[in-house]
This record gives structure tokens, sequence and C-alpha cells, in this order.
């Protein structure tokens, strides 16, 4: 019997051994919701970007508004530019302004709109997305409810191309999120094209609509256990309130509540958890600010001051109720425990959900909930929320952003909502993710108003309207929360996120932050190889051959950030203390460009699950667009297979359309702004199917000029050479995190 049983343990080990050399399925479009207990699980493949109508100049120029990459015609106003198969997952929008919006997926254009749109100079209240039933209901919620933004959560696939492009160009304000995959990686459903007339998954409607309510596995099923127990916490003293130990599990559901007498006390106690004995705790957050809040303090009596999907703050029965249903696994043993400010708390009641976890280590991550305090932003320079290179030992990190909560105010000034986000993953000197404004990615617009609003993925809580309104000081702290499911925001080496504190990082307000994000101690993007165009030596180790391109020429420019110099945001503020210092110095580089093909071998990890490809390059050459294909290092005509088509669309230089008059039906301008941010870095997802097994590849890149002009009708003032600029290859591998 001995001898099965062994069997037995032997053959389980290996078939989990050979789990954990492939990497785990990635919920695709409405997967992407419905598979929602995969929230933790590692994305290999997939990738995130958050584009918008952000100031190229690096200020705030009208509130990051009607800036488009290009124009194709007055009602033709283009935002979002992508080639290639992906998934549309987040749309916002500031009020109806820009409606009818075009979605044009794989050429053919679908006209979506806000109700109103007809009369934008008297708003419909209760305004909807139109047509209604593709864009129903949880999915959307417009201006009337979120105080000041529309909001679409609706997954919209296409397998070629999309464009979004705005009809009316006044506070043409707006950001949207998608993501594009690895040919090749295992998605839990083919990418189709949204076809605009079926109507979204009911499934992810029944998922929204639970929020505010326990969404977790009930205790008994699938092995989940509950616990409970309550506990005082003596003032400025730490109390375990819950450890296990021996096997793999997976957190379903964590609750605390208190006598709403005691809600205050508990706003700033820490909740501290360590996993698998590391000696840093991954959570580390103040109760209230991990919990979607910035503090338990519910001056209107509501029910709810969050209402979220992962995070719940309800008031019910006398106590309030602070629950959280993100996914938390561990491996070998997990402690929980609070840590107390000046009061004691005497009753504080938790129960726990938690479930036997089966998959690979490698297939997740480590829940975290990183808290940052920063009572005085640097002046000229964005809060760094995150960044993973520095957080618990530093070193590779794979993983997903999936969220934030922060205070922006302890004194209820609103303009630092100026501020806007921008995230780097893996590398990267350009952010995959530019935001408009905090509100704006907390899910509100204008300020919200300074109304408060809960919606089951973002969030403005608390915080009095005006801060003459205020009775007590709590009254004007405000914060905001924003939570990512289908549009979360995955990384294979390292994470940085930041905010501006106000439109041009000179906000001196008090500013309290968690970002939450899954992440494994471990690399699932190696950087394999690095070309330098323009380096002799690197060029004749790449085999680096291109016929037609350029000489080496020397560029000194900059990335895209903030403002180069300090500067006030509205010319009628008081001066800035070192106005006029630089903050983002330009650098020098050298490259070339072509108008035919480069051809070059790169080194790979042979055990790869694909590839991506990051060019830095001259972003003054405006919508460089090449026909990529992959090859043997020796490769020969016949060999070569399409890879696929990289593209960026626009350039340094964009158009500016904001009717004068503040005119809601006023024409559309045609107005070039051009950036002094020539440097980008820009991605291309290489195939599996033509990686896997291989060393070392070959990369044919053909250039395929756009014809396309800035602004209708006046091609003197667009760019006037077009051509694929490269400054520097870099090679990074998708493999399985080693982590065990």
């Amino acid at each position: 019997m001995w001898i099965y049983r062994r069997c037995i343990v032997l053959a389980a080990t290996l078939l989990m051994s050979l789990q954990a050399q492939e990497p785990p399925v990635i919920p695709v479009g409405a997967d992407a919701y419905k598979m929602w207990d995969k929230w933790a699980y590692q994305r290999i493949g997939a990738r995130a970007y958050m584009r918008s109508t952000y100031d190229r100049l690096g200020g705030n120029h009208t509130a990051d508004a009607s800036h488009f990459l290009y124009q194709e015609a007055d009602d033709f106003n283009v935002t979002l530019d992508v080639a290639g198969p992906g998934m549309l997952y987040f749309a916002r929008y500031n009020h109806w302004h820009g409606s009818p919006w075009h979605y044009e997926v794989d050429g053919k254009d679908n006209i979506v709109q806000e109700s109103s749109t007809a009369n934008p100079r008297k708003p419909v209240p209760d305004s909807v997305f139109l047509p209604e039933h593709l864009f129903p209901n949880p999915l959307t919620w417009t201006w009337s409810v979120t105080k000041g933004a529309d909001l679409m959560w609706v997954p919209i696939g296409f397998e070629k191309t999309f464009r979004m492009a705005y009809s009316r160009t006044f506070y043409g304000t707006g950001y949207y999120i998608y993501h594009q995959y690895v040919r090749g990686a295992k998605l839990s459903q083919e990418v189709k094209s949204w076809d605009g007339q079926t109507a979204p998954d009911a499934g992810i409607a029944a998922l929204l609509n639970r929020a505010g309510t326990d969404i977790a596995p009930a205790a008994g099923s699938d092995g989940t256990v509950e616990q409970k127990g309550q506990l005082r916490l003596g003032a400025r003293e730490t109390a375990k309130v819950w450890e296990s130990s021996g096997s793999a599990r997976m957190i379903r559901a964590l609750e605390f509540s208190v006598p709403v007498s005691q809600a205050l006390a508990l706003s700033n106690v820490r909740l501290r958890v360590h996993w698998d004995g590391r000696a840093a705790p991954s959570i580390d957050a103040p109760m209230a600010l991990f919990h979607g809040t910035g503090i338990l303090h519910n001056q209107d009596n509501r029910e709810y001051l969050v209402k979220g999907l992962p995070m719940v703050v309800q008031y019910q029965g006398g106590r309030v109720h602070l629950r959280c249903f993100f996914p938390m696994p561990f491996f070998r043993s997990a402690r929980i425990e609070l840590t107390g400010v000046e009061s004691e708390i005497a009753d504080i009641r938790w129960s726990i959900r938690h479930q036997p976890f089966r998959d690979p280590a490698n297939h997740v991550g480590y829940f975290h909930a990183t808290y940052q305090d920063i009572p005085k932003p640097e002046t000229g320079q964005d809060m760094v929320l995150l960044d993973t290179t520095k957080t618990e030992g530093g070193g590779d990190w794979s993983g997903s952003f999936v969220g934030t909560s922060l205070i922006f105010t302890h004194n209820g000034v609103l303009n630092t909502l100026e501020g806007d986000p921008r995230f780097f993953f893996d590398d990267s000197q350009t952010p995959q993710a530019q935001g408009t404004g905090t509100e704006e990615w907390g899910g509100g617009g204008d300020y919200w108003g300074g109304r408060n609003m809960t919606l089951p993925l973002a969030g403005h809580p608390v915080g009095v309207r005006r801060p003459e309104d205020a009775k007590v000081p709590e009254d004007k702290i405000h914060s905001a929360y924003r939570f990512l499911l289908a549009d979360l925001m995955p990384f294979g080496k390292n994470a940085r996120i930041q905010f501006e504190h106000g439109g041009t990082n000179l906000s001196t307000e008090h500013y309290e932050t968690v970002t939450y994000w899954y992440g494994l101690p471990a690399a699932s993007l190696v950087r394999t190889d690095q070309l330098k165009i323009g380096d002799a030596e690197s060029e004749r180790a790449h085999r680096y051959v291109s016929p037609n391109a350029s000489e080496v020429y020397e560029l000194t420019s900059r990335y895209e950030l903030g403002p180069d110099t300090l500067e006030r945001l509205w010319p009628n503020l008081p001066p800035v203390s070192g106005e006029g210092r630089e903050v983002y110095p330009a650098h020098k580089d050298s490259g070339r460009y072509t108008t035919g093909v480069s051809e070059f071998n790169v080194k790979l990890d042979r055990n790869n699950l694909g590839v991506l490809l990051r060019r830095k390059l001259d972003y003054s050459l405006a919508n460089q667009r090449a026909e990529v294909y992959i090859g043997p290092p020796d490769a020969k005509e016949g060999d070569w297979k399409a890879a696929g088509i990289w593209y960026l669309a626009g350039s340094n230089a964009c158009v500016y359309s904001y009717p004068p008059d503040r005119d809601e039906l006023g024409a559309t301008q045609h107005n070039v702004e051009i950036s002094n941010r020539r440097f980008r870095d820009d991605e291309f997802l290489v195939p599996r199917d033509l990686t896997a097994g291989k060393d070392m590849i070959r990369v044919r890149v053909k250039f395929t000029p756009v014809d396309r002009t800035l602004v209708p009708g006046q091609a003197q003032r667009s760019a006037s050479f077009r051509g694929w600029s490269e400054f520097r290859y870099d090679v990074y591998s998708y493999v399985m995190p080693r982590f065990q």
C-alpha cells in the first residue's frame, strides 16, 4: 500500500511540475470578469496600455482635453489608433463631450452616443449610452451618477485594427485601456471582432450588480473553511488576528467590524499580512485606506462608503463592516495582524474564509497593498506610489497592477486632482499608461463637484463639497479608489506607479496612497538581448543590415513626462519657488531611420513563451508602421514568416481643437502643437510559434508608410518626412517565473 501511495504522490508532483512549465489561462473578454477568481493569476503574454488626450507639451492645457493624434475630418478626431488583435476594456469621457464617438473595429465604423448628444447645451438627466442594449448599466455609468464622467467597461474585441474618434471636440478629454496578446498565448477564448450588434454577456452585469455584497465562495463549497474571532486592540499594541501554516491556501474573504462609535479610531489601525514567512509584510496599510476610503467618517450617514466589487465599507446594525474579496494565495504560511494607534479598540470582530490552493505556485502572485505617506510631495517630480525594484528587497517581480486607493487632500483642496497618472512597466522609459487627471482615474470628472459616489470599480467615498461646509476636520479629507479587473495591467519584471501632484507637480497637499498589486518575486520577462543602432560593434554583433537607412544621426531630446521646468499651472497663481528650474533634462542618443527594410539577429531564452520587442525611436516621424517577419539566424528569401504589424500612431505633433467661447457645438479647430519630446519607447509582441524552442532569431522590419496628414487639407503643416526610426531594440523573452 505504501508503494501505491508513494506512486500517487510522485505522479501528482510530476503533474504539478509539468503544469508549472506552462502558463495559466488568460481570461479574455467577458471571461475577464466572470473568471474574477483568477484575479491573482499571471497574465503571461498579455500587455496593457492606457492612452489618453493628455497635453503632449507636458503641462495641463485645458485640463488635458482636446488633444488628438490626427484629424481625418471635422467630425472624425482620432484619440486612439491600434494595429493588431486586442480588446478594449475601458473608456472614460468627460460628460457627453465628444459624442457621437466612432468605434471603428477592423475598418467598420460603429457610432456610440450618449443621450445628451442631441442637445448638449441642455443635457438629459439620468443619461445613458446609446445603443443602450449594447452599453447597459452597470457596465456603463454617466455623469448624473458619477458626478462628472461617462464610463464604459464593455469589452470591445478587434482582430486587426481599432480606432476611436470624437465627432465633437469641445472638452474632448478621455482615457482608454486596452490589452494585446502574444499570438499563441493561452487565452480563455479567441479574440473576435465586436459586431456592434450583440449585447455584452449577461454574466458581467450579474457580477457587477453584486458589488457591495458577499461575492466569495460560501463555507463548505470547494473545501472553503470559515473562521471567526473577536479581539481587543490596545493603544499602539500589535495583535495577531489569524495565522496558518503547512499547506497552500487561498484567502477568499476577509472581514472586520467594529461599533460605529469606534470607526474613526479604526481608520488608521495598520493591517499587516506576511506571506510564507517573508521578512517584510506584503500588506501594510491603514485599515480605512486599504478598504477604499480615506477615513471611516460617515458625515451624512450613508449605508455604504465603498460599495465596491472587491472592497466594501458598509454601516449596518450599529457597526461598520470592512470586507475584502481580493483572492490572496499563499503556499506555506500566512500571518495577519493589526497594529493599534492612540486609542484602544475593545470590540474588533473578524472573519476569514479560505480554501485549498491546488495550482503551481508560479501561476499566481502574492496580493500586496503598498502604502505611502507623502506629507510633502517633491516639487517638480511625480509621486512614486510603487516601485517594485525597491519594495520587499527589490529584485524582479512579475504580476499585475490592480488598483489604487488614495487620499489626495486633508484640507478640501481639490485642484490636486489635476495630477495625471503615469505607469511604467518592465524598464520602459515611456509610460505604457498615461492619464488625464486623478479624478478621471477615480471615475469622476470636474472634481466630482466635491460630491461623493461609489461604483463597483471606482469611487470618491469621502469629503464634503466645499471646505466651508466642513463641521469637523475629518470632513475635509477626500479620497478616491480605482480597482482594475478586466483592465488590470500585467508586468513581467518591474512596475513603477506614479502620479503628478497637481497639474504640474506643484501641490503641497498631504497625500496618502495604497497601491494594490499581485506579485511574485521572480520574472516572467527576461531581457535576453539589446541592439544599439549607431554603435558599430553592436550592429556588427547582431548582423544588422539596413540598405536604405540614413547615416547615424545624433538627437538631444526627452521622453514624455511632465513640464521640462517648474512652472505655474495658471499664470494668476503665486510664483513658484525655483520657477524656471529644469526638472526633466534632455539627453543625447544616436540612431538611424529607414524607408526600407532593417534586419538583425537577436538572442532569446530557449524556453520562451513568446517575445516582447521594444524599440527606442524618434517620435517626430509620424505614424510609423512596419511589417515584421521572423526567420532563422541565417534567413534567406522564403524563410520568413509574418509576425504582424508594428504600428505607432501619431507623433510628437498633435492637433489641439478646443472651440472658442466654450461652445458645445463650436466648430472643430485645426491647431497643431509640437512637443519637444521626441524620444519614445514602443513595443511589439512576437508570436510564440515563431520563437518557441529557439535561442536566436532574425528579425525583418519592413517599413510600410501611412499616407495621412495631421490635419485634413493642410499637408504643409504635417510631418514632411516619413520613415522608420530606430535607436535601440531591447529583447525580452516571456518565461515561466522560476519560483517554487
